[in-house]
């Protein structure tokens, strides 16, 4: 019976790499988004380990040159952790978007509605290319954007809008609803159940 000591280390070794990979890659992407964002001591906090953990995938590779399979590993990890961070990115919704809405038709139910929901919104008519036209300022956190456009469609369904990030904010009217980023460090505990 052939020993299997080698290849069992081999698939062991392959998948600490991919899985190594996935994880720096994961937290390098966060840290870019932290960067991004202001985050001062988060972004180093994340940076810290993201390159510890690199460096163990790198070391890995470095004294097993010759096995290419460990070089399919290293490259798998660093796509899937790509599409890992990304989608990890993407649920944190970290951060605060501007959002224009220019509609043709009057936008007062529309502005009471948004309002209603708790969202802070400015309101100029203006005259487009085709006419008179209403025009929507609103800066909402990310966690936010997916409910303030299913609004605009709902009131104003070919109504033109643009979203874009925005770094700082201070003062505004927001909605009550909080994202896991924006709580601070005695909030957080109480929601994960440690402190009453």
């Amino acid at each position: 019976m052939p020993d299997v000591g080698p290849v069992l280390e081999m698939l062991i070794v392959g998948a600490l790499i991919f899985l190594a990979r996935i994880c720096d890659v994961t937290l390098g992407t966060m840290r870019i988004v932290f960067i991004s964002r202001g985050h001062k001591l988060l972004a180093p906090l994340v940076g810290f380990f993201e390159v510890l953990i690199w460096l163990f995938a790198f070391r890995q590779l470095m004294q097993n040159l010759t096995a290419i399979g460990y070089y399919v590993t290293f490259a798998a990890g660093f796509a899937t952790g790509t599409y890992v961070g990304l989608t990890l990115e993407d649920k944190m919704a970290v951060g605060t978007r501007i959002i224009r809405v220019i509609t043709r038709t009057n936008a007062s139910e529309l502005i009471r509605a948004l309002r209603d929901a708790g969202h802070g919104v400015t309101s100029v008519d203006a005259h487009g290319s085709e006419g008179p036209v209403s025009l929507i300022f609103s800066v909402v956190k990310r966690h936010d954007v997916g409910d303030f456009i299913r609004m605009v469609h709902e009131y104003h369904p070919r109504a033109f809008y643009t979203i874009e990030d925005v770094r700082n904010v201070r003062e505004g009217v927001f909605s009550a609803r909080r994202s896991f980023f924006s709580r601070n460090p005695i909030h957080l505990l109480r929601s994960l159940g440690k402190f009453k």
